[in-house]
Order: structure tokens, then sequence, then C-alpha cells
């Protein structure tokens, strides 16, 4: 779980640990670059507004680090403005904020379950 917003990120992981789901925090985007490169998770939930190193940067590197880790984008800005409707590739999908816990966890088990990107330079 990758938020600035302290108090959110802290409450949503705890709301996913009470549902049996174990979920770690980083608070910009160099912390959980630092994440990804120590535990290599299978799933990021990552804001896409942050200070510094934004959302869509730790993406790009995500990519570049471990294809394999699926990644949920967190927005808060309303789905009703035409381009930010469109997932940037190398994300499994996006939710806006405030995120309804539910429809996060449902999020989660769909990205997990979906087949990940072939390795480049694997055969068969």
């Amino acid at each position: 779980m990758v938020d600035d917003e302290v108090e959110f990120v802290t409450t949503l992981a705890e709301r996913l640990k009470l549902r049996g789901i174990d979920a770690s925090i980083a608070t910009d985007g160099t912390e959980a670059l630092k994440h990804v490169d120590a535990d290599r998770p299978q799933l990021v939930v990552l804001d896409v507004l942050m200070p510094g190193l934004g959302g869509l940067a730790v993406l790009d590197q995500i990519r570049t680090t471990d294809p394999q880790i699926k990644v949920i984008l967190l927005t808060g800005r309303g789905a009703a403005q035409g381009d930010d409707q469109r997932i940037p590739p190398g994300a499994f999908d996006y939710l806006i904020k405030p995120v309804n816990i539910d429809e996060l966890i449902e999020k989660m088990r769909e990205a997990l379950s979906a087949p990940s990107p072939a390795r480049r330079g694997r055969k068969g």
C-alpha cells in the first residue's frame, strides 16, 4: 500500500489485515521502491498523485524491476474526467478514492488471479 496520506494508508492496511490480507505500507515513491526491491510483493496498491516520485513514475520502475508484480492505482480525481478513465500501461486497474474496502479486495483478487505478462526472452 503506497500513499502519501499517512492516516489513509495506515487505516486501509489495518482494515486489510483484519480481513486476513497481509499489507505493508509506504508513504512515498522512494520508500515504495525500496519495499519492492526488498520484498518483491505480488501486488502493489499505489496512489497516483504523490509529492516527489509520483505514482506513475513508481509504476514504471516496478515494471522495470519485476513486470510480474501487479499494480492497482488509486486516484483522488473524479472518474468523469475522460482521459483519467484510461488505465496506464503496466497497471491492472485503478480505483477512485475514497476506496470501498470490499471493492479494493475484489480488485486485488482479480489482479492476483489474472495471468502475468510473458517475460521477455522466454520461450514457450
